[in-house]
């Protein structure tokens, strides 16, 4: 009623409305057929009580039982099912229901009074009559219901519309002329309460569509449209062959999609709006066919419309199309829906421009597009190519508040993009979307945003601290071949390599929650938990050009070329802000670069990932060890391990090296039989014991060994320290 204008089934939406529902007396004019005494009326429950007026019928189910209820000086015909809820409501004490039964086959044919017009109207039978509701009879208006208006079609019932598009009734209207339908309720009700035909009134709350624009209660009402048939040249059917040939995303999209083509009516595709892409038709006024050279016009009128715009159509006299024939032919004024706008993107977009596809890849937008673009495009475009115009679509959900209530100004729980960017960046925002999942509805509030923020930082900084461990290394003098490379490090880039192949696929299914998941578990996990700080003392104590250091730098080359590219479509403007300080001589930006090629999978080393798998263990114990004050860093600190011999066997393969794992000054290994009591268990066939080292502590690399102050001309020194800044430097194979 606010827009004046035909709705695509797309633009109505369902909220909750108070109508007047009221049960109404439709007296049968001959009850012969019942064989009793008394006057007969069938009883109607209807929530619209404006659209009587245009009551052409009442419809019954023809398989459902009737029965008649006696209520005093006459009979209400009642569906068998619904009759005692009725009689209920209508609050009648004495009603007795009789037993015998009558089906809506019986009763078809026989003609009834109108409840307040000097008119009879037929009993007539259809199948969209229920006993969910109401009274097993239905109120029929073909000028105001759908499947009112496809029966009254079958019974050839006059399609008599009293409203203008205003909802306003036309003045020549008996008893309500010039009222708007939704006051003019009132007014039935009354009308109704004089005639002695009401029944039952009340208000009753319930689901009713509204304009999804104006927000406004809209109504049904037969007026000329024009259609696209979903029957005509099986365009119904070859919409529902190619729907399986498209990926959905997720999945149940598809499901969707061909319910709603299976159920949808033909489109309406014209509308009555001030303004839009005209359509562009002239109909003869006596017979109601389309001008004989309709297709010939069009090209006229096109040719008209792009030189001067779709006013040119507007402002154009009939005369200019047709000449001596304009006095014969009407012009429409209709507008086409915008969803034909739109759903005609295919055409208008792809296969007018050379280069390109008339398929799209993909078709990405909210799940209410089922009912919209991604229909209406795939309709447009089996009409015109006969196939989908998409092979992909992907279907996200709707942003929603921290109580997972929809946003909305009036509300208030409206959260700016602008204001998130302005306050955070832009790149925790593009975070926070790729870390939700979007197949259902995205929750966001401040909370959630500064948790994307605190896993931004993380990525952030584990960049930041590769980026600055590489400070002095030069990929085209420095990079270590990876054979040559310490264990660890092989591990890490193997690690990376494997991780990649994940990244991707996630990238290739959209699947990019699971991406973020990944890229922050490593970072998290493998990278700060463990790697970085291990590769810690190499990179501050060995030779600065040494095996050791170069090994450990190259293999930060690798993971952060990787990380780059693996960030760069989520967090954009920290990828190019890290690939230009990765590449400063390349001034070429990270979005033209390939996935990284450069990492060497397939290398296991199970001493690593066994000396790992212990480390949660130690590293719990030595912080309770922290926390009473007994060691300071994990370097002031020992470590026994008595374990299972396939697990010795493991972890002797790192020798010395082992403490460079735990990061501790001691790391020795004994078999599980040595166990002391002072033990903690660290996972199955392993017990482990920390202890304060009782040695001295080197200040260079500050691990307290025995052979500390045993060199004279560096008495604070250990013998590895010694051996990297006056020998030939320690050789490292693992850690």
């Amino acid at each position: 009623t606010e827009c004046g204008s035909a709705l695509a089934e797309a633009e109505v939406e369902y909220k909750d409305k108070k109508s007047d529902a009221i049960d109404v007396k439709f007296k049968l004019i001959d009850a012969s057929i019942f064989s009793v005494d008394k006057p007969v009326s069938l009883i109607i429950w209807t929530t619209t009580p404006w659209t009587l007026p245009a009551n052409e019928a009442v419809a019954l189910h023809p398989d459902l039982d009737y029965v008649l209820v006696d209520v005093g000086d006459e009979y209400y015909c009642l569906a068998q099912a619904l009759a005692e809820n009725a009689i209920s409501r209508y609050g009648i004490e004495s009603a007795t229901i009789g037993e015998q039964t009558f089906s809506g086959s019986e009763i078809e044919g026989l003609k009834a009074q109108h409840p307040f017009y000097d008119k009879q109207v037929p009993v007539i039978l259809g199948d969209h009559v229920t006993t969910e509701a109401g009274t097993g009879a239905v109120h029929t208006a073909p000028a105001h219901g759908q499947e009112d208006y496809a029966v009254g079609l079958k019974y050839n019932l006059p399609v008599d519309c009293p409203v203008d598009g205003r909802g306003v009734f036309f003045e020549d209207t008996k008893l309500l002329g010039g009222q708007f339908i939704f006051k003019a309720n009132a007014s039935v009700i009354e009308i109704l309460e004089k005639a002695n035909t009401l029944v039952k009134y009340e208000p009753l709350e319930h689901s009713y569509p509204h304009c999804w624009r104006h927000k406004a209660p809209v109504i049904f009402r037969a007026t000329p449209q024009w259609f696209i048939s979903m029957q005509q040249n099986g365009l119904r059917d070859k919409v529902n062959v190619e729907i399986p040939k498209v990926e959905w995303i997720p999945d149940w999209g598809k499901k969707r999609i061909e319910l709603m083509v299976g159920n949808r009516p033909d489109w309406c595709i014209s509308r009555q709006r001030f303004w839009g892409v005209p359509i562009t038709l002239f109909v003869h006024k006596q017979s109601g066919e389309l001008h004989p050279n309709t297709k010939e016009l069009f090209a006229t009128i096109s040719a008209k419309i792009e030189q001067g715009g779709i006013e040119a159509w507007f402002e154009s006299d009939i005369t200019d199309f047709l000449g001596d024939e304009a006095s014969d032919y009407e012009k429409t004024t209709d507008t086409l829906d915008v969803w034909f706008d739109s759903g005609v993107s295919h055409y208008a977009v792809l296969k007018a421009r050379e280069g390109l596809s008339d398929v799209a890849d993909l078709y990405l937008e909210g799940s209410d597009q089922h009912r919209g673009w991604f229909q209406s495009s795939l309709i447009s475009s089996c009409a015109i190519t006969g196939k989908a115009p998409y092979k992909q679509v992907l279907t996200h959900g709707f942003t929603v508040d921290k109580d997972g209530k929809k946003m909305s100004k009036s509300v208030g729980n409206v959260m700016s993009p602008q204001k998130v960017i302005n306050n955070l960046g832009a790149d925790i925002l593009r975070l926070w979307i790729a870390s939700t999942d979007y197949t259902g509805e995205m929750t966001v509030s401040d909370e959630i945003l500064k948790r994307s923020a605190d896993s931004y930082r993380r990525i952030r900084n584990t960049i930041r601290f590769m980026l600055a461990n590489m400070q002095g290394f030069d990929a085209n003098q420095h990079l270590v071949n990876h054979e040559d490379m310490l264990d660890l490090d092989k591990w890490i880039v193997s690690k990376t390599a494997d991780l990649q192949v994940q990244i991707l696929q996630g990238y290739d299914e959209y699947n990019f929650h699971h991406v973020m998941q990944l890229i922050l578990n490593f970072c998290t996990n493998d990278l700060g938990g463990f790697y970085l700080d291990v590769i810690k003392d190499r990179q501050y104590t060995t030779g600065e050009d040494s095996l050791a250091r170069r090994s450990a730098q190259s293999a930060l080359y690798h993971i952060t070329q990787t990380m780059v590219r693996w960030l760069a479509p989520v967090l954009s403007f920290t990828a190019e802000e890290i690939w230009q300080t990765l590449e400063e001589e390349n001034s070429e930006s990270i979005f033209l670069q390939d996935w990284y090629q450069g990492l060497n999978a397939g290398y296991e080393n199970d001493s690593i990932e066994t000396a790992r798998q212990i480390n949660p263990a130690i590293r719990k114990q030595m912080e309770g060890m922290r926390s009473d004050k007994i060691i300071g860093s994990s370097l002031d600190a020992e470590i026994d391990v008595y374990c299972s011999d396939e697990i010795y066997q493991s972890l002797s393969k790192l020798g010395d090296e082992l403490r460079f794992v735990f990061i501790t000054s001691y790391a020795r290994i004994h078999p599980i039989s040595e166990q002391t009591d002072d033990c903690i268990e660290a996972g199955e066939g392993v017990m482990v014991k920390v202890s304060k080292s009782e040695h001295q502590k080197c200040v260079r690399c500050w691990h307290h060994r025995a052979d500390v102050a045993s060199h004279d001309e560096h008495p604070e020194l250990c013998g590895r320290c010694v051996e990297n800044i006056a020998g030939d430097g320690e050789q490292r194979a693992f850690a």
